[in-house]
């Protein structure tokens, strides 16, 4: 039984402490908050010992009901690996802690690739990830981009990739971030960040991204174009995205033309937190011209990297060295079906 250490329980902490709970071969032993929160009741409820950064503040936390187990360190010491889950630029400052404490870490894409020095993606470097100390899951739009692209340069061989990121403002129950009434260029500079992203996974993809943000809360959509080396048929890259584990395939027979609608068919399945973890690939969208492939994708940025995390435990505890496995044990645990 792998011990897993949350330290953050906000947006992705939480999730990645559920699916944790769910896997057969893994136990939270802990899950760590800076303040008394409605996610701290969650946490109290679901069972996981919550530990915090700062003792002096053990007082609020019992003052609102909520036991403390102990600080960070004491949680480490009960784990056998940690996903670092706190706010970006913070993660980076605990890895001496970790380092102090002998344990694994996982990142997430918030911080630089050079906190862990290894980026991770399921499909893409599983097998790299097998029994490291340090691993950085890569954002939830990186993410979405490796998977599409490593499942058609494995097929048809990917020369160029641009893509366009529409990224939601903020998360749903983010009250203090916009815009409210802009399209805002992030960055105004082209390539957005998320091209050199991709290249910490696969270095050989030559890849151009732009990004702005828009006022939605929901979820991020990408215009992809990649130009292949094979031509391949539209049946054929159809095919692949329906047989492929962490992608769906978001049917025309639905009606679904917006990221609003795809989240309430994720609701009305009876997805928990109504999560996506897999990219929905709009089927009206996916054309081939000549040696060109072109697709709009809907990437929910609370959830994609979820899964990513619990194979990312798999591969560095060195308890499954194949990614197929580890993709199969976590999508079943969570009874994960792709739309």
């Amino acid at each position: 039984m792998i011990r897993v250490a949350i330290n953050g329980y906000g947006t992705i902490g939480k999730r990645v402490a559920d699916a944790v709970a769910a896997q057969p071969d893994m136990k939270v032993v802990g899950v760590s908050k800076t303040r008394p929160s409605h996610e701290a009741y969650v946490a109290k409820q679901r069972g996981y010992p919550l530990y915090i950064a700062d003792l002096a503040k053990k007082g609020d936390f019992e003052r609102a009901g909520i036991p403390v187990a102990g600080d960070v360190e004491d949680m480490l010491k009960a784990a056998d690996i940690v996903v670092d889950a706190t706010p970006g630029g913070v993660g980076k400052k605990n890895r001496a802690l970790y380092e102090k404490h002998g344990v694994k870490a996982i990142w997430q894409g918030g911080e630089d690739h050079e906190v862990a020095g290894f980026s991770f993606n399921s499909d893409c470097n599983f097998p790299d990830a097998v029994n490291r100390s340090f691993t950085r899951v890569v954002s939830c739009n990186t993410t979405g981009l490796c998977r599409i692209i490593k499942a058609m340069d494995r097929e048809f061989g990917v020369k160029n990739v641009r893509a366009v990121m529409v990224r939601r403002g903020g998360d749903p129950g983010d009250i203090k971030r916009g815009p409210i009434d802009a399209v805002v260029l992030n960055p105004v500079t082209i390539p957005s960040h998320h091209g050199p992203d991709v290249q910490t996974v696969l270095p050989h993809v030559n890849i151009v991204t732009l990004a702005m943000i828009v006022p939605v809360t929901m979820m991020h959509m990408h215009v992809v174009q990649m130009d292949l080396e094979k031509t391949p048929t539209r049946e054929q890259v159809i095919q692949i995205i329906e047989r492929h584990p962490r992608m769906g395939l978001v049917r025309k027979s639905t009606g679904i033309t917006s990221t609003a609608e795809l989240k309430e068919y994720a609701m009305d399945l009876g997805r928990a937190r109504s999560d996506l973890w897999e990219n929905g690939i709009f089927e009206e969208s996916v054309s081939v011209i000549g040696n060109e492939l072109y697709l709009f994708q809907a990437i929910h940025q609370e959830a994609d990297v979820v899964v990513e995390n619990i194979d990312a435990i798999r591969a560095m505890t060195g308890t499954v060295t194949d990614a197929a496995k580890s993709i199969e044990m976590t999508n079943k645990a969570l009874g994960f079906t792709p739309i």
